[in-house]
């Protein structure tokens, strides 16, 4: 049984020249590639568990377990295709090759590869933080691979962005440096209202959402801003922080509705767009 299984493991698939490929080279390829598997595998859980109990935090372990899987990754490739019976020279040429293509056409894919490299380390984009992007999108950085960066939007939907768009264009990133971010709530009142009673409701209302931060440097405020066509334009200008951050449409929402019964209570009017037409005998 065992001289049988020998034999058919020895079976030429591919003969080229002096070269020939064997079942069982390919076996052995494989089986490299799932041993680098298993070992990164095993790798990022003792890293994770040796970065908790010194402390450090979520964001260095990842990157530290991201540049481990690409040092496992390349060197199990390498040693896969030393099991094929591909020798070194012939890596090199295969390497020059890869050279030539990437002079034509990969050279995007290595672009990427490196603002990848430099997102990781400069710690521009992490885990977990929250975005803007030049066209406007919102949303939360899942993932940070090779080629392209995960965001999650708030319809719950999940683009894949190139890494050298970060790197080459303006990022809109609310939660860098900390997770507390200001809003502004615009709204109308008609003209002749009291602007102090305005102010009052204003920040009456702020009270009224649970989410809004009270502290010596940052309060509530209400702000007039314009003297519209149809009324006083205001502002109001609260601090959030935490995930209240990344749901910038609920957090609009609660304030414009305590907004609106506020100034109701106060019997200050909203004032709907008006035009004066002037008409001449």
């Amino acid at each position: 049984m065992i001289e049988q299984l020998q034999n058919w493991l020895s079976i030429p698939l591919l003969t080229l020249g002096d070269y020939s490929l064997r079942i069982a080279d390919i076996a052995s390829a494989f089986g490299v590639l799932l041993l680098g598997a298993l070992l990164l595998r095993v790798v990022n859980r003792a890293s994770a568990a040796a970065a908790k109990r010194s402390g450090a935090q979520d964001q260095n372990i990842y990157i530290v377990q991201r540049v481990l899987k690409y040092i496992v990754y390349g060197v199990a490739i390498l040693l896969a295709f030393s099991a094929l019976g591909v020798s070194f020279d012939n890596l090199m040429l295969v390497a020059g090759a890869l050279g030539v293509g990437i002079g034509f056409g990969l050279q995007s894919i290595v672009n990427n590869f490196v603002c990848g490299i430099i997102i990781l380390f400069e710690k521009s984009l992490r885990i977990g933080d929250f975005v803007e992007l030049p066209d406007g999108l919102l949303g939360e950085v899942r993932e940070i691979n090779i080629r392209s960066t995960l965001i999650r939007t708030l319809d719950n939907a999940d683009i894949l962005v190139p890494n050298a768009d970060f790197v080459s264009n303006q990022v809109n990133n609310w939660t860098l440096n900390d997770d507390i971010r200001r809003f502004s709530i615009h709204f109308s009142v008609a003209y002749g209202s009291d602007l102090k009673s305005v102010r009052e409701a204003g920040l009456k209302a702020a009270e009224d959402v649970p989410i809004t931060l009270q502290r010596k440097d940052i309060k509530p405020d209400v702000l007039v801003t314009e003297l519209g066509s149809s009324g006083v334009e205001c502002t109001l200008t609260v601090w959030a922080k935490g995930e209240w951050v990344k749901r910038p449409g609920l957090v609009k929402s609660q304030y414009l509705t305590a907004i609106y019964n506020r100034l109701r209570e106060s019997g200050i009017e909203i004032p709907f767009p008006q035009m004066d037409v002037h008409m001449r005998s």
